[in-house]
């Protein structure tokens, strides 16, 4: 082997001018124990609530309970090769994820990565996924209506943009629908979407965003997934990366409608957690603090004032009952942080009437100050008549002889319930839910047969449209008066009488 001295020089005099006497310190720990998607280590003396961890394989934690010995360890990656003994160190990074218009359009998973094959996502920036909500002073009150293109709801329970609506109600009844059409409908609205996915089944998943991109709704929507194959800590903290997402639109002076789907399985995964890391349980053996993982997080969503950058967080949770009983703990926690819930009653969905929103029960507390001015006018009788048709209903049904008067509310009833249901995925603009109300309320579709409004609606729709378009945008723009009433009242009777004689 041939060795040349000047070439050892060189190598040794480089090696000298780049020595740096810098030292480089870092906290670490080491496993004791592990198990479960929970790791327990002991030496993080500094360790931060939230922070994340980087175990010596390369896998990542989240510190979570602080003892006094020990730092309990949230596993958010494949544990495998974590053992006891095995070194973790502290990254001195709260839990954060990626933030930016790059994300609109894609589906990814509680982390912020991408799981749509669709290729890396490229962000300049990443926001905690834990950050503390909007104060007093920066809120502002809840007054520009959100339209979620649904009857039932813009007419009797209405959404404002800054607004937490609970949607409640059994499995099977069409709550994640709800959710769904009102995404749909923010489509040149200027609203952008998050929909965050817990504890749902991969398929579930799938479907719902080509349900999506089907109708052109996925380039202003981000889907955050953690389905149920995926470990409790990734479905715990699915809300919080979605929530942060959205905020990053929110300082941008944006409006955002974020779904929550849904936070009982959010509960569940949480209380498996804490189970886990040794926490006292409480009633029905979720943690002490289950309202605050809930109360934390709805607090984010807000209307925030100009003067602070202007923007808006719109949430809709949604909560799956056992048996219609809206009393159980969680559903409970959740009603009392939200300003209304939209109710849903499997009876009313097994009765065909779709949406099954029940109106005795759904309340919306705010929303009214948001709502557009021609759809207050016209849909102020409207809950009263419904809840009077479901008391006689139920009445008629025993008696055979019934007086004229209870006979034509029945009538107008059936006509209001025919009214009111509605496919999903079909959107209805305001101006036009303005004019079916307006007729059904006041009793112009007496002489069209029950099986023949949904006919009447949309032929109306349409007559809206081709004759009385300006009529439609005034109502959408919000600049209703007396006028406009005249001209509903006119255009309603008009097309009603020509309808009729078609029949």
């Amino acid at each position: 082997m041939d060795l040349r001295p000047e070439e050892i020089s060189s190598i040794i005099k480089t090696q000298i001018k780049n020595y740096e006497t810098k030292i480089e310190q870092a906290e670490v720990g080491t496993v004791i124990l592990v198990g479960d998607g929970i790791a327990k280590a002991h030496g993080l003396e500094n360790c931060m609530a939230n922070e994340l961890l980087e175990f010596e394989g390369g896998d990542i934690g989240m510190a979570l309970n602080l003892e006094e010995n020990v730092v309990s360890i949230v596993l958010l990656s494949n544990a495998n090769d974590i053992k006891e003994g095995s070194v973790v160190r502290r990254t001195g990074r709260v839990a954060s994820v990626p933030v930016g218009e790059a994300m609109l359009g894609r589906v990814v998973n509680a982390l912020g990565q991408p799981i749509d094959g669709k290729g890396p996502i490229e962000t300049e920036m990443t926001r905690p996924i834990e950050s503390v909500a909007p104060g007093i002073i920066k809120r502002k009150s809840v007054s520009v209506p959100l339209e979620t293109g649904i009857k039932a709801i813009d007419t009797m329970i209405p959404i404002g943009r800054g607004q937490r609506e609970l949607i409640i109600g059994d499995r099977q009844t069409g709550k994640t629908t709800i959710a769904v059409d009102t995404i749909i409908n923010q489509r040149g609205k200027d609203v952008l979407c998050v929909y965050v996915a817990i504890g749902q089944k991969n398929s579930t998943v799938t479907q719902l965003a080509e349900t999506l991109d089907k109708a052109g709704a996925m380039p202003y929507t981000i889907i955050v997934s953690a389905t149920a194959s995926e470990t409790s800590p990734l479905q715990y903290i699915a809300p919080y990366s979605g929530c942060a997402m959205a905020e990053y639109f929110m300082a941008q002076g944006k409006d955002v409608l974020i779904v929550y789907d849904d936070l009982s399985k959010h509960a569940v995964a949480y209380r498996a957690l804490s189970l886990l890391i040794r926490r006292p349980p409480g009633r029905e053996a979720y943690p002490g603090d289950v309202f605050y993982l809930h109360s934390r997080l709805l607090e984010r969503a807000a209307r925030v004032d100009a003067a602070y950058g202007g923007g808006s967080i719109t949430a809709l949770p949604i909560i799956e009952t056992q048996a219609g009983d809206v009393s159980a703990y969680i559903p409970t926690n959740v009603i009392s942080i939200t300003d209304g819930q939209i109710y849903l009653e499997s009876e009313l969905f097994h009765a065909g009437i779709m949406p099954a929103v029940n109106p005795g029960i759904s309340v919306s507390r705010v929303g009214g100050s948001a709502q557009l001015k021609a759809m207050k006018k016209v849909s102020g009788p409207l809950k009263l008549l419904y809840s009077q048709y479901r008391e006689l209903q139920s009445f008629a049904q025993f008696g055979s002889d019934l007086d004229a008067d209870t006979k034509r509310r029945l009538a107008t009833g059936e006509r209001i319930v025919e009214v009111l249901k509605q496919n999903k995925t079909s959107p209805v603009r305001a101006g036009c839910q303005v004019a079916i109300v307006f007729a059904a309320v006041n009793d112009y579709l007496r002489d069209v047969p029950v099986d023949k409004v949904a006919l009447y609606e949309k032929e109306l729709c349409a007559f809206m449209d081709a004759e009385h378009a300006d009529f439609i945008t005034a109502v959408e723009a919000n600049q209703y008066d007396g006028q406009l009433s005249d001209e509903l009242e006119k255009a309603v009777s008009t097309f009603t009488d020509r309808f009729v004689k078609t029949l």
